[in-house]
């Protein structure tokens, strides 16, 4: 698509509700599906899409991210006619100043998006799970000539006051835009991924940053203004899989959909692979004595001597004998001792689990854990 498009990640998410999970990295660095970070879906999104501008906007704990994100060679954006760059907030002469909400994000980087001479700008969030390319969006919204373009997904009406909700008429133009309204008018959920025209988008910015009474967010202030002002604001209607995966339950869901094929990761197509790094772990070892695996996922370098069920397991895993994990997400170089039993859980990265320890077994919500634990005797 060259600079007729680039791509603009937002990136800095705190991720409060994840709890340990998100102390030391930023909420789109958090681990997924055995390999993956969240931000692996957003980035290899774009990739696919031909997508080859993709700025990344940094903030919460983000010495990890700028590290992972480095200069774009895991998604193939690190050659002469790509480019891939993490933005941090800048120190100018009135001090540091954190990003105050979306479009603010957007707007503190005006000069950065300007040195691209773009047309069209995407912007998404850097921690929903999804796999797709955003061809046919472009040209719906090209087609329209519209000043900005709304990914929307439909949604269980009883979910639709979690969301803001896009009214729109037969044509998919939007009419009416409800923040997590008590009585939605229709199911058409935002996803949070908005194409502008950048002449459009760049004028509405520097507008809202001298607004006092903004809250400078996309949701709240830019869309709006945009209705209110008769401007094209369409809607384009996702019909696969996506997440916002904001909660532990809901982390863990995502997880469990993989192993159930409702989100299908086994295609190796070129147009929708999913790109991340590489461990260079040793190759995945499954033992003899008392082993058992069902409908599970395991990554490289995990060794798995006991049973596992429903169960995602990351990189340089060890599952000792005798122990069973049983609907479990457990994370990169976790350590789970011998005769345990854990269940309906997600395990943090580098957890150690001692000998005859038992977690949850009677327990239906899904727990967190994310300290070591001795071993017990039972």
């Amino acid at each position: 698509m060259t600079n007729s498009l680039i791509a603009v990640v937002l990136a800095g998410g705190k991720g409060t509700r994840l709890y340990q999970l998100t102390k030391r990295v930023a909420k789109p660095a958090v681990e997924f599906a055995a390999k993956y970070r969240l931000i692996d879906f957003s980035l290899s999104n774009c990739v696919n899409s031909g997508i080859n501008t993709i700025g990344v906007l940094t903030q919460y704990e983000s010495t990890f991210l700028n590290s992972y994100i480095g200069n774009g060679e895991k998604w193939g954006l690190n050659g002469l006619h790509s480019l891939m760059t993490a933005i941090a907030p800048k120190q100018t002469d009135e001090g540091a100043s954190w990003y105050k909400g979306t479009a603010d994000a957007i707007a503190q980087n005006i000069e950065w998006i300007d040195s691209m001479y773009p047309e069209n700008v995407l912007i998404l969030s850097g921690d929903h799970i999804y796999k797709t390319t955003f061809n046919d969006m472009f040209w719906r919204h090209t087609t329209n000539d519209a000043d900005v373009t709304i990914s929307v997904i439909e949604v269980d009406p009883k979910e639709a006051p979690r969301f803001g909700i896009m009214v729109a008429d037969d044509d998919d133009h939007i009419t009416e835009f409800q923040e997590k309204p008590k009585n939605p008018k229709s199911n058409l959920a935002s996803m949070g991924i908005y194409m502008f025209k950048w002449k459009t988008l760049r004028k509405l910015l520097l507008e809202d940053m001298k607004d006092e009474n903004s809250s400078h967010d996309f949701g709240n202030d830019i869309i709006p203004k945009m209705l209110e002002r008769n401007m094209k604001v369409f809607c384009y209607r996702y019909n696969g899989y996506w997440r916002d995966v904001g909660t532990i339950p809901s982390l863990h869901a995502a997880n469990m959909d993989i192993i159930d094929g409702k989100f299908n990761l086994n295609s190796i197509r070129d147009d929708d692979r999913i790109y991340t790094q590489d461990t260079y772990s040793l190759p995945h070892y499954v033992g003899k004595r008392g082993t058992s695996i069902t409908s599970s996922i395991a990554n490289q370098g995990a060794v798995i001597l006991g049973k596992v069920n429903y169960c995602v397991i990351s990189s340089d895993v060890m599952i000792d004998y005798d122990t069973v994990c049983d609907h479990c997400v457990i994370m990169s170089n976790v350590h789970i001792g011998k005769n345990s039993k854990v269940r309906n859980a997600i395990i943090a990265p580098g957890v150690w689990i001692g000998d005859n320890v038992s977690i949850n077994q009677d327990g239906d919500e899904i727990i967190l854990v994310a300290s070591n634990m001795e071993s017990q005797v039972q």
